[in-house]
């Protein structure tokens, strides 16, 4: 389990839950669970996703994968008890840094997002769509729930620790989210094209040896960057009413569409 969540990765998850926090008031501090949550179960998907019978990837963060460090059995014992230890950070709040009620839609926010209604079933689709031709409309829903539904919760999460957002600004959070979620994949898909191993810390050419419909295969490179741009740009609009606490998600949406790993 440490090995999977202390050594590596981006952080990106978690960094959205105090960037979304900090955009609706919260303080710092009472950010901490929520985000090591979201950090959990991120590390999870990740161990799950490499198995022989998902992905089937050697690498990750530049190391060998779980399941290759440690045997399927136990890197799927290790993915199932960080899913669970997730709950319970987020559950277990001693020093009452957010309300009862608040952390039950915590809760429940992140377990949508992790099921089959989010993470778990776009994988699901994913792994249904291996070897045929999707449409622009699928694609984008399919990472909508398996890319997408975690970044939008990490966002929502930290909005929940604020200060009360009004339902017009929660929405444009979410919406903020939803569109950077999408950033992200497309992002991937081209660093799965054109990126390093060694930079990425996993292999590269994943997506075509696993016959993958990607956005770079379906609307080619150029395209692809163009659609990232599009969506950094609605991401920044939604934004438009938030003053400079929401810098840091302004910021984030440009790393996402910019970054080279």
């Amino acid at each position: 389990m440490r090995y999977s969540v202390m050594d590596g990765g981006k952080r990106i998850r978690p960094t959205l839950v105090y960037a979304g926090g900090q955009a609706a008031g919260a303080t710092l501090q009472s950010l901490d669970r929520a985000a090591c949550a979201i950090e959990l179960i991120h590390a999870y998907s990740l161990i799950h996703d490499d198995l022989p019978a998902m992905d089937d990837d050697d690498l990750r963060r530049g190391k060998p994968s779980c399941h290759r460090a440690f045997g399927e059995a136990t890197a799927i014992l290790a993915g199932d008890a960080l899913q669970s230890l997730a709950f319970q950070v987020l559950a277990s709040d001693a020093g009452n840094m957010v309300g009862e009620t608040t952390r039950l839609r915590m809760i429940k926010t992140l377990a949508l997002a992790a099921g089959s209604r989010g993470m778990a079933g776009g994988q699901a689709i994913d792994l249904a769509a291996t070897g045929q031709q999707l449409n622009i409309a699928e694609l984008e829903d399919m990472h909508i729930h398996k890319t997408g539904a975690l970044i939008r919760a990490s966002v929502v999460l930290g909005a929940l620790c604020g200060s009360g957002p009004g339902q017009t600004d929660t929405e444009k959070l979410d919406h903020y989210a939803k569109c950077i979620g999408l950033a992200f994949q497309i992002r991937d898909d081209i660093l799965d094209v054109e990126g390093e191993t060694a930079t990425l810390g996993k292999n590269t050419g994943m997506d075509k040896r696993l016959d993958k419909t990607t956005y770079p295969s379906l609307i080619g490179l150029e395209t692809a960057r163009q659609r990232a741009a599009e969506l950094h740009s609605e991401a920044l609009e939604s934004l438009s009413g938030f003053d400079s606490s929401a810098d840091p998600l302004r910021w984030i949406s440009s790393y996402i569409i910019e970054r080279e790993r």
